[in-house]
């Protein structure tokens, strides 16, 4: 059994909460600390939370806490870590870990300094479907993974904050291109150095100062390209969708929309249907389990698991600190509109992740193209002679 204090009452610090005391039963939010003191206090009757505050400070050396998980808004990150660090105190902290790389950088230095066990909380990593395409891509069902495409796409965040450059870090990009760059460093292999970046933003919709839409595009040190497209001006709900494409097959992934659970609704007769959804009426698509669809349940029983095996979990702030450097080349790379080095001087992981291709021989006098099947059942070999460098056909 884990104690914990939360940080944040917002829709993250409810998500959070309702996992937590829902599924795994046995932890407990023991204070919940927000900045508004009337929504906090029903915050915690809610819950049955014990204690509540409006005080970071108070709620992370609460005698009972062991655990401490940050819900709060992008700029608060920071404090709120080394306020949990500084009480010794283990601490999971949403996406993204910072509003850039250099604030990250001095948030893994904090608690690696102090020595607590830590968590980045990137739920879209443990969706259900997530786990098990990336179960299948471990064991090599798709072969080699040659590139991924990730997308998240809604009508725009739910509180001010978000729309704040100077509060959030950025727009969509800092917001939801987090989510989509994590989940293909998972298909990929986290493993491999990510390279170098090249992006496209706009502000193509909102009156802010931030990017509301984002196309980019990340190589890694195998040869392999992980796309993200993210947008606050997608109409209809929220689109979450995966794609990975690798030399021996392809995972297409649909997490939100058109999953199976439709439903029509008559004006004035609906309810709440799932987050980011924009109508109550006329065909819906409910979600079953927004916590267990988003990760959200399967992400803390990976984290607390960790936690109490004392072991490190599967995404750490080191993760966080990787995602945020990319982010920064994304930024980069609007100003300069070319690719943009992803800089990262502390690598952890492989040193030479070079892109080796294995060809396959023909008779040993080819390389083997490609083959297929023709409407009359006949087989096509598409083969290169490995001597002269020719392309020809062979039919059997």
């Amino acid at each position: 059994m884990a104690n914990i204090a939360m940080l944040g009452t917002g829709l993250i610090g409810l998500f959070y909460t309702m996992s937590l005391t829902g599924k795994r039963s046995r932890d407990r939010v023991v204070v919940v600390c927000g900045r508004d003191a009337v929504k906090t206090r029903a915050f915690a009757e809610r819950f049955g939370i014990p204690r509540w505050t409006t005080r970071l400070d108070e709620a992370v050396a609460d005698p009972e806490v062991e655990l401490v998980v940050v819900g709060l808004p992008n700029h608060l990150h920071h404090a709120a870590v080394v306020a949990a660090a500084r009480a010794g105190r283990a601490v999971l902290c949403t996406k993204p870990l910072g509003r850039n790389a250099a604030e990250a950088a001095e948030m893994l230095a904090v608690v690696e300094q102090a020595g607590v066990f830590h968590g980045y909380l990137e739920d879209l990593v443990f969706t259900p479907k997530t786990l098990k395409a990336l179960a299948s891509v471990r064991a090599g069902a798709i072969g080699r993974v040659l590139w991924t495409r990730s997308r998240e796409a809604h009508p725009g965040p739910h509180s001010d904050w978000f729309w704040t450059k100077e509060l959030s870090g950025g727009g969509a990009i800092v917001d939801m291109g987090c989510h989509c760059i994590e989940i293909g460093r998972n298909f990929v292999g986290k493993d491999i150095r990510p390279l170098e970046v090249v992006c496209w933003a706009a502000t193509q919709v909102h009156p802010i100062d931030a990017e509301d839409s984002a196309v980019g595009l990340v190589r890694y040190a195998s040869g392999a390209v992980a796309q993200f497209e993210v947008a606050w001006t997608f109409r209809g709900g929220m689109d979450l969708r995966d794609e990975v494409s690798g030399t021996d097959g392809t995972i297409w992934i649909n997490h939100w929309l058109r999953t199976g659970f439709e439903m029509f609704s008559a004006p004035g007769s609906g309810g709440y249907v799932a987050e980011k959804a924009e109508s109550e009426s006329g065909w819906l698509f409910p979600v079953g389990d927004e916590t267990a669809a988003l990760g959200y349940d399967a992400m803390f029983t990976a984290m607390l698991e960790a936690f109490e095996q004392r072991r490190a979990p599967a995404e750490t702030f080191y993760d966080g600190l990787v995602v945020n450097a990319i982010m920064d080349a994304c930024y980069r790379s609007l100003e300069t509109r070319r690719w943009e080095r992803v800089a990262l001087e502390d690598w952890r992981g492989a040193c030479d992740a070079g892109n080796t291709i294995e060809l396959e021989t023909f008779e040993d006098r080819y390389w083997l193209i490609k083959r297929e099947h023709m409407p009359d059942g006949r087989r096509k070999l598409i083969l290169k002679d490995r001597t002269t460098g020719d392309i020809v056909e062979r039919i059997e």
